[in-house]
């Protein structure tokens, strides 16, 4: 357990919790790993290792696991058997009952950071005096960012340092799938999907959301991850006068953009010529990150183009942005 100061978790969401309680409440913890009766694991921002103290039946990681979705205003059960949900304080959880998971009920729990942080927060490790300064001109420029990357290399910690920059007199609309991003900015509203209940009714797509964004008169509209069909109404916002944008994406490199563009395009009825067209107007600076040796830093910075074909393409370095 770190000696860092604990958080204080109401007693409602500790009691929900039960034996992670004590984890979740340690301010260094950014997620926890359950693996049926095989372990549970802990992330301290080096990567995951094994919390030895701990020790949990199957019996009892299931039972922690309905607690836990219930706590979250859904139901696990061998009929719906993988659930998603977002606590208090934007703690988010997954679970998998067996036999989808065959080595046991699943948790895998992530714990967003308690304060906002700042580009003077995340230190010299995370990017050169030079690509900071590229990517503060970008935002004070208005121009639109996409921030790439695989999972956990701090997409969502950067965008919202960078939000944290915009002057105060503008008004930033964040669109999420499950709320995270906590920005240090007075003037920012955050809209977040809802999922469908058991009935197959009540949800709200990130798509809708955008579309809903755009009537709130946001001087920055933001999505916190594009996934799917809320591609092109992002890109239509970012190409109708919605300068300084922002989102993130999926991607294992500078060179894995124009595939997942091309892909998630696909999903919203673009073309690949038309998706690369539309992509290439709307965003100005392609951030990628990656998390090596348990560090967060920027890989590199690139810009869209078109290739010779008329499809997607990246080239590395700011560009003009």
């Amino acid at each position: 357990m770190s000696s860092h100061s604990e958080v204080h978790l109401p007693y409602p969401l500790r009691a929900a919790l039960g034996p992670l309680a004590p984890l979740l409440a340690d301010p260094t913890v950014t997620d926890v790993f359950v693996n049926g009766s095989h372990g549970v694991w802990v992330d301290r921002g080096r990567g995951a290792v094994r919390e030895e103290s701990l020790s949990l039946t199957s019996d009892g990681v299931r039972t922690l696991a309905v607690q836990l979705i219930s706590r979250g205003g859904r139901h696990i059960d061998d009929t719906t058997p993988c659930v998603d949900v977002r606590l208090a304080w934007g703690i988010r959880v997954h679970a998998v009952l067996p036999p989808i998971a065959r080595a046991g009920p699943l948790l895998s729990i992530r714990v967003p950071r308690v304060r906002a942080l700042g580009l003077d927060d995340l230190g010299q490790a995370m990017f050169t005096t030079t690509e900071r300064a590229a990517l503060v001109a970008a935002v004070a420029r208005r121009r639109n960012i996409l921030i790439v990357g695989s999972g956990g290399s701090g997409k969502t910690t950067l965008l919202a340092a960078l939000l944290a920059t915009v002057p105060h007199t503008e008004r930033i609309v964040t669109v999420e799938d499950v709320a995270e991003l906590n920005i240090r900015h007075p003037h920012c509203v955050s809209l977040e999907a809802r999922q469908k209940n058991l009935d197959g009714a009540g949800g709200v797509e990130l798509d809708q959301l955008v579309r809903e964004a755009l009537r709130m008169r946001p001087d920055r509209i933001v999505v916190g991850e594009c996934r799917g069909p809320e591609l092109r109404e992002l890109l239509g916002a970012l190409n109708t006068g919605h300068d300084g944008g922002a989102g993130t994406l999926h991607a294992n490199s500078l060179d894995d953009v124009p595939a997942r563009l091309e892909a998630l395009g696909a999903v919203a009825g673009f073309t690949p010529e038309a998706l690369a067209r539309q992509a290439v107007s709307a965003i100005h600076l392609v951030v990628q990150l990656e998390r090596a040796g348990g560090v967060r830093r920027v890989a590199s910075l690139g810009r869209l183009c078109l290739t010779g074909a008329g499809t997607l393409g990246v080239v590395a370095g700011a560009g003009s942005a």
